[in-house]
């Protein structure tokens, strides 16, 4: 009689099992390498990077930590937290500081998901919210999005009793639409006591106005928001975001927070890059400049772009999943947009203007 051999799926939790794997945009070093070219030739227009580089008070505050990371990181993120405290006219207590935004909407997951429940958010909304989900075994609820933009009211509507969390994304990625921050509001006040509210800012540094949520959170309404230094502050490669919320939720997203969740030189540079109002103005203005470059350069191409106000444009591209392999060949990367159901799109994100017009003129010889 032969002896069952067990393997490792065997043995892994259900959920692993059918989870999704999140596909980050190619990397310029893996592109080269697969087409032959120089990595100095490639331009890596497909993850959202600030394209000015990072902040430059990030970046020396990380060159001198450094020097000292023989150390542990602070693990309560002390002076981050009372910075960004000062900044909201909050207390400390009100902040978690994660390993990128990804990581506090994960914690968020974990401390309040459980099979059964449900999470609603946009069909074409950022892909963690259901990587989220299902890996806690709840169920997502993903709500259609006519013209790939959020209907606020269809997200209320697909609210029910065994609804925990709702996510929304203002600028929402990939589609980079925007709702009005009185319509967000009026949907983060509508929501039952049991609800979670957790609206996703990672692109809110590019909009003149955003919503406020800190009157609700403040009244005793549950609702949260995550906010990252990736984008505007350009400390991508270093993975720092922040939850803002009670302090009673704070808390609790502190017991599945994992110790030293964020290195020693990031956590200095997002400390010196909160600083860094000089860059960031100046990282508004280039990408201002860009969209309306690449805006003015898909009309003329004939390509339908979905108006937004991050720092990309998701636009749609005659055989796009073929034009991405022809323009990396071309070495330019940018990212198919197929896994968010929306086939022949492509999102685009605002390089410099040589980067963005070199990615329009490849895209007309195609």
């Amino acid at each position: 009689m032969g002896t069952f051999m067990a393997s490792y799926s065997d043995l892994a939790n259900r959920p692993v099992l059918t989870q999704p794997t999140y596909e980050a945009g190619r990397p310029i070093e893996v592109v080269a390498r697969e087409f032959g070219l120089d990595p100095a030739s490639v331009i890596k227009l497909a993850s959202n990077e600030n394209p000015l580089g990072p902040s430059p008070l990030g970046l020396a505050a990380a060159r001198k930590a450094l020097e000292v990371c023989h150390l542990y990181p602070d693990g309560g993120c002390t002076f981050l937290r009372e910075k960004l405290a000062a900044k909201w006219a909050l207390t400390p207590a009100h902040f978690i500081v994660g390993n990128g935004s990804n990581e506090v909407m994960i914690l968020l997951a974990q401390a309040f998901l459980r099979p059964g429940d449900e999470v609603v958010f946009g069909e074409q909304a950022f892909i963690v919210y259901k990587l989220a989900t299902l890996l806690f075994g709840a169920t997502p609820v993903p709500v259609p999005m006519p013209g790939y933009r959020h209907d606020l009211k269809a997200l209320r509507a697909a609210v029910t009793p065994k609804t925990r969390i709702v996510f929304l994304a203002s600028p929402n990625n990939p589609t980079g639409g925007t709702d009005a921050p009185a319509d967000i509001l009026a949907l983060a006040a509508s929501l039952p006591e049991d609800v979670i509210f957790c609206l996703d800012e990672a692109y809110a540094e590019y909009l003149d106005a955003s919503a406020d949520l800190r009157p609700l959170m403040q009244s005793g309404r549950k609702v949260v928001v995550s906010r990252t230094f990736s984008k505007a502050y350009g400390l991508a490669g270093l993975r720092v975001g922040y939850l803002m919320g009670s302090p009673e939720v704070v808390a609790l997203l502190n017991r599945v927070r994992q110790p030293f969740n964020v290195n020693l030189p990031a956590l200095a540079a997002a400390e010196a890059a909160l600083d860094d109002e000089a860059f960031v103005r100046r990282t508004r203005e280039v990408n201002s400049a860009g969209i309306a470059q690449l805006k003015a350069g898909l009309a003329r191409l004939g390509c339908e772009v979905i108006d937004g106000h991050a720092n990309f444009l998701a636009a749609r591209i005659p055989e796009a999943e073929q034009a991405f392999t022809k323009l990396q060949r071309a070495g330019v990367i940018v990212r198919p947009l197929a896994g968010y159901g929306m086939k022949g799109w492509l999102r685009l994100t605002v390089g410099t203007a040589a980067q963005n017009e070199r990615l329009l003129a490849e895209l007309a010889k195609l």
